[in-house]
């Protein structure tokens, strides 16, 4: 059965039209348009009658928010009404389509059935032709997706590949092709090497292997070798490098003298300068020294390693500390959510590849002007805005999914990344250093490839990245943009995550840039590839496209040939499909075989060789752009300077756009992204928890961001020394040890086409890190460049991000709210220095004060001073509490100039007399600034920083709240006694395609003495499932407490907790739980658990019923993360025991369908019997219907449900991410005891 199906929400819940609508209007000049209705489009394809329409109905819409269209009155509208039909290209993954294909599955649909989706635009009948065409420029991108005709019949191509692919021919008489055929060969086959590398190929074809070689080797090596993979710009041979023409020559000379030294002192004299070797040199110089003894040394680890001792329960553990970053900048430029969601997968594949459960992420992005209008964008070019917004939308999708905490966002504004964007990630993960092992491979070990499928999606995508971006490049990049599966990649990091199963692998890589050649290829010296093996997406793949495809989710393994089988069955138990695709040959070449040809048979020496090592000059020379350290304003109105400096692109509010990433999932985040009562002030870094397996630890991690692109453009050696500066800075104001800092840096350059003077921009960048890293004696031990930011003649800015990682303990982070009134505000300045010359003496002795100060005063409040000066900072710390700020002792010119390696503290009492800082205020109650005589309001303020990015960040903000106060008189109120179920609680937790809270739950079960177990559920075939349903039966029967983790936070899917609900509904899954139900079993549902416990209709019913409410999609349309207050209102449940009725709480909040609505007549009766248990309240404790309060839009502010008799609860807020230690900077009772209730309960203790 072929069919379709359009599915559109019911009038009150069309959140998506009425957003779109009000985008469309706002950034478009659309002046016909009137009205949007958006349908979803299901095209299914080979369904056969094994499912009946009205189960594959059911599993495609939510009865009571959406409708399932006649088609026939469809059609006669489309007939009328302009429309526009995208879905995505054949072959791109699609988490929507994969979703509901999943869950029909389930119900029983063979695995030849598919589904496909498209989004169906339906507009007022008089929108004119040109508004059309405005409005489908704006939402349709070539690159990924493709015009549909939604009336034509479901096509079955888009299924089926027929075509068998053709063999891989050899390139004809290419061992004696002339200079000039050479030339034309590289630019008709569009590779990215160089003409010398193209003839050093034809050498070692014609004189080595005496043969014409294979198309796939062509592609392989130029791949291999491309500037993604093999960092062949970072490898070129500086000749000669001069600077005699900078006004900075004399700082240059004495870095580059720096240089030299170090080199003589690691003996690399006689090896080329670089840039690879100037990024590199002074981590190696520690090592020599043995000051980086803590850095773990491996030629497997793709990302940064160090050791560290982790408190586990109070017993100290070595581990292992990784870390890396990532740019996706031409993947995001041109499909902005796919390459954005690919840019934080594959910065976690290589500290996951490293063994390392990575749990912490930080991103750093470039645009241009987000706030430009839209019909001012570049030819050939997505909008500003547009690019921002999806990518962070495909950013956060991936990350949240994984199980990734994103807590802090930060993107930076130039016109130069109208070029291409900047699309940087920076991750930590950490692992106990005895699941670790490091061997190197030997003959008759075996490659597993393991996880997602093999398809076109990413091919050419090294060689895309490397290349210059140009209007026509643009039209033919669909291939190069991969998208990737985070449901995927979550399970091969539970699948890294065990022991039993790191200890089995020698030696890991990840499937990036290359694909199977070069993530296989670096294994071992000698490897034999069988592609017949490697899993599909679909037919028709040929062998050079096997070999190349990077497609994303994938991981390569050596293990012994006795423990491959064991590997596999490991993949199975966490349904990841895994194959033999390899051998390790004593021979040194890599072998490729397909369909019983031998594609590639290369040595592995001229693999090594990475081609022909290029030369070229560097010359630097200035900028002609007047210094951006220099304060060149006259200040003679300080609150329009204020309020001028606040509104800034550089400084204003970003709060929104970091609201749409998940900051708590992972139970370890130290530091809320925004601190305070009002949540207002940034942390200086992000700070995570170790996530430990079991147990609780006060070691954290902390990684740190420095950059300003303005003075990379201006001196790319000033813009690198004071990245570096500013990381070094953001961890001493996070009251870590600086000292025990190591960093890892981000180039992101022009194309520099063998320009000297073009050169002499990363070399002067890498030089002014050198010089830092020397100053302050901190290594960079690893970093990522990216050097074709170019688009015709617009260059991105010069940029070195500097990342600055270490370790600490809980007790000793700070964080930059004031705290309270009357404390006494200090200043650690930096003076002024006309000829931009860097203090670095000045800087450090300020890191020593402030470490003296701490030790001996105390300090209650810091922050590290940047671009906008005391002025920006003071106005940032005071705005998280609203406590204002009686300013002296600072005149205009020292409030408002830069001061890199400042900081502003606070203390409770005042600081004895002395040079090294200034007494400059004091913190006051009233929310204001006094300065020289005059009344600054902070309200006037924080409207300035706020209000800059709130039209494109802020949609939450332009929803209309009622006001009004809907709290909930209490009901119940009473301990709930029964009957001793066990001697010990036992707790299962199921883990279903896209659950990703299940470490949290656990972690919070144990502690509250319950013995947990977590069970995958399997889905790769017909008989798992089946053995999956049995084993969740057998599981309940021993199980007393049964409990639905988070997960599916932000896909698209209709219901959002569909495979679950499809699974819980299930006749055995559902006969077992009606009778742990009827036995006193207790079930929990957090966030996307309760969304599947309300479609049951377990919530509020108790019992299997026809749901009548549901979790919608949250006002705004998008996933909010955020602290925020709820109250108990009524307590009659095991659950809340140990809990009192008007108790509040500050619990994380995070999900995209986060709404609770329905049928109002049940809504109204579940309040009279006291089943709603709690409310989102504001800090007053008042059910308001405001942002503040009901951030989702939840009806009466309903935040919790339990089923009639107490036994069954469900919460929206993810109360299993708190344990101490965390969200310091946000005051509130964040412990809700559920779990300890329920565990006594249980037990008999409320017998």
């Amino acid at each position: 059965m072929n069919n379709r199906i359009f599915v559109e929400a019911k009038p009150e819940y069309q959140t998506k039209a009425t957003l779109l609508f009000d985008e469309l209007t706002r950034v478009l000049d659309v002046t016909t348009l009137k009205s949007v209705r958006v349908i979803a489009l299901y095209d299914l394809f080979k369904f056969e009658d094994e499912l009946s329409a009205g189960t594959i109905k059911n599993a495609l819409h939510t009865e009571l928010i959406e409708t399932v269209l006649d088609e026939e009155v469809l059609f006669k509208e489309l007939e009328a009404h302009p429309s526009i039909c995208i879905e995505s290209l054949p072959g791109q993954y699609d988490q929507r389509a994969d979703s509901l294909q999943e869950t029909l599955y389930l119900e029983g649909a063979s695995r030849e059935a598919k589904l496909s989706t498209a989004t169906l635009y339906l507009f007022n009948e008089d929108l004119s032709d040109e508004d059309l065409k405005t409005i489908q420029n704006y939402l349709f991108n070539p690159i990924d997706t493709r015009l549909k005709d939604p009336k034509k019949p479901v096509n079955p191509m888009r299924y089926v590949d027929s075509r068998e692919p053709e063999a891989v021919p050899s390139v004809k008489d290419f061992i004696h092709m002339t200079r000039s055929k050479l030339i034309e060969y590289r630019l008709h086959g569009g590779l990215a090497m160089e003409l010398a590398d193209l003839e050093f190929i034809q050498k070692y074809f014609r004189d080595v292997e005496k043969r014409n070689p294979t198309e796939t080797e062509i592609l392989v090596l130029d791949t291999y070798w491309s500037d993604h993979c093999r960092h062949t710009t970072f490898e070129t041979a500086l000749t000669s490098i001069t600077f005699e023409k900078s006004q900075f020559q004399e700082q240059i000379q004495e870095a580059y003298d720096t240089y030299r030294a170090l080199r003589e002192k690691t003996n690399r004299l006689e090896k080329p300068e670089t840039l690879m070797d100037m990024g590199t040199i002074f981590g190696r110089y520690q090592r020599q020294t043995g000051e980086l003894a803590d850095m773990e040394i491996s030629d497997e680890v793709n990302a940064c390693s160090v050791k560290i001792d982790v408190d586990v329960d109070g017993k100290i553990e070595p581990w292992l500390l990784m870390f890396k970053n990532e740019t996706h900048n031409h993947p995001t430029e041109i499909e902005p959510f796919g390459g954005a969601s690919t840019c934080v997968g594959g910065a976690i594949r290589d500290p996951l590849s490293g063994r390392a459960f990575v749990y912490q992420a930080m991103r750093i992005t470039g645009a241009a002007d987000i706030l430009q209008p839209v019909n001012e964008t570049l030819e050939n070019k997505l909008p500003q805005r547009k690019i921002t917004l999806d990518a962070s939308r495909g950013n956060s999708s991936y990350g949240n999914q994984i199980g990734s905490t994103t807590a802090f966002v930060k993107e930076f504004f130039h016109p130069g990344f109208a070029a291409k964007r900047m699309e940087l990630g920076a991750v930590v993960g950490a692992v106990p250093e005895n699941q670790v092992v490091r061997e190197n491979p030997i003959p008759g070990d075996i490659v597993i490839m393991l996880g997602g499928k093999t398809g076109r999606d990413g091919v050419g995508g090294a060689t895309g990245s490397s290349q210059v971006q140009t209007a026509s490049s643009i039209e033919t990049a669909g291939s190069e943009v991969q998208k990737g599966s985070p449901v995927e990649e979550r399970k091969i990091v539970r699948l890294f995550r065990k022991p039993e199963v790191t200890k089995l692998i020698k030696k890991s890589n990840d499937f990036g840039a290359g694909g199977v050649s070069v993530a296989i290829g670096e294994l071992a010296d000698g490897v034999d590839v069988n592609l017949d093996v490697v899993p599909t997406k679909y037919a028709g793949l040929n062998g050079t496209e096997l070999a190349i495809s990077e497609s994303q989710e994938r991981m390569a393994v050596v293990v012994a040939a006795s423990g491959a089988d064991t590997f596999i069955q490991y993949c199975e138990e966490e349904s990841i499909e895994a194959v033999k695709v390899a051998k390790v040959t004593e021979l040194p070449r890599l072998v490729i075989r397909w369909k019983g040809q031998k594609i590639v048979d290369i040595a592995r020496e001229f693999l090594d060789t990475n081609g022909i090592r290029k030369e070229n000059e560097a010359v630097i020379v200035d900028s002609d752009l007047p210094s951006p350290l220099l304060l060149r304003t006259v200040v003679d109105d300080n609150e329009k300077t204020w309020v001028s400096l606040m509104k800034q692109y550089a400084h204003a509010s970003q709060k929104g756009l970091q609201s749409k990433f998940d900051f708590s999932l992972g139970r370890s985040t130290v530091l809320a992204p925004y601190g305070g009562k009002y949540q207002m002030t940034q942390a200086e870094s992000s700070v995570q928890k170790i996530q430990t397996m079991s147990g609780e630890t006060n070691t954290v991690s902390i990684i740190a961001h420095g950059y300003n692109p303005y003075i990379g453009e201006w001196s790319p050696f000033h813009g690198a020394s004071y990245a570096v500066i500013e990381s070094v800075a953001r961890i001493v104001a996070t009251g870590a040890d600086w000292t025990r800092v190591r960093l890892t840096f981000q180039e992101y350059f022009e194309r520099l086409d063998n320009i000297p003077e073009k050169f002499g921009k990363p070399v002067a960048a890498l030089l002014g890190s050198i010089q830092a890293q020397k100053m302050f004696n901190l290594p960079s031990i690893g970093g990522k460049d990216s050097m074709s930011g170019t688009f015709n003649d617009i260059d991105v800015p010069p940029t070195l991000v500097s990342f600055a990682v270490t370790s600490s303990q809980v007790d000793r982070i700070l964080s930059p709210e004031f705290k309270a009134s009357g404390e006494y505000i200090y200043l650690l300045p930096v003076a002024e220095c006309a000829t931009n010359t860097i203090n670095y003496a000045e800087i450090l002795r300020n890191f020593e004060t402030f470490e003296s100060v701490r030790n001996e005063y105390g300090i209650t409040a810091a922050s590290s001073v940047r671009q906008g000066g005391v002025a920006e900072v003071l106005a940032t710390m005071s705005f998280g509490n609203r406590i204002g700020i009686s300013l002296e002792n600072i005149d205009s010119r020292d409030l408002f100039r830069p001061q890199y390696g400042a900081f502003v503290i606070t203390t409770k009492k005042p600081l004895p007399e002395s040079d090294r800082y200034i007494n400059i205020g004091t913190t006051r109650s009233e929310y204001h600034v006094e300065y020289q005589d005059k009344v600054i309001l902070g309200s006037t303020l924080e409207a300035a920083y706020t209000g800059k990015f709130e039209s494109v960040f802020g949609d939450v903000n332009s929803i209309v709240y009622s006001k009004e106060d809907q709290s909930l008189e209490t009901v119940k109120d009473e301990t709930v006694k029964g009957v001793k179920l066990a001697d010990a609680a036992r707790v299962f937790i199921p883990v279903f395609p896209g659950t990703h809270s299940e470490y949290d739950s656990a972690k919070a079960f144990e502690k509250a003495g319950a013995e947990v177990v977590v069970k995958p559920f399997r889905m790769l075939t017909e008989a798992m499932i089946e053995e999956s349903i049995d084993e969740m039966v057998a599981e309940l029967k021993k199980a007393n407490i049964f409990m639905l983790a988070s997960g599916f936070i932000s896909t698209d899917e209709p219901m959002n907790a569909g495979i679950a609900t499809t699974i819980l509904e299930n006749a055995k899954v559902k006969q077992a739980v009606t009778r742990f139900i009827a036995r006193g079993g207790l079930i929990l549902g957090l966030n996307g658990g309760m969304s599947a416990l309300i479609n049951t209709g377990l919530l509020p019913f108790g019992e299997y019923k026809k749901a009548g409410l549901t979790m919608a999609l949250n006002q705004g349309g998008e996933l909010i993360s955020a602290l925020r207050q709820m109250k108990i209102v009524n307590r009659a449940s095991a659950w809340l025991n140990t809990i009192k009725t008007g108790d509040l709480y500050t619990v994380p909040f995070a999900t995209q369908y986060g709404r609770l609505t329905g049928d109002q007549a049940l809504i109204e009766t579940l309040i009279a019997n006291g089943q709603v248990v709690s409310q989102w309240v504001d800090g007053k404790g008042n059910a308001i219907d405001s942002e503040e309060a009901n951030i989702s839009g939840s009806t009466h502010n309903i935040d919790g449900l339990t089923s009639p008799n107490g036994q069954i609860l469900g919460l929206m807020g993810n109360v299993d991410r708190y344990e101490s230690g965390l969200f310091i900077n946000i005051a509130g009772n964040k412990a809700l005891p559920i779990f300890e209730s329920a565990v006594q309960f249980v037990t008999g203790q409320f017998n």
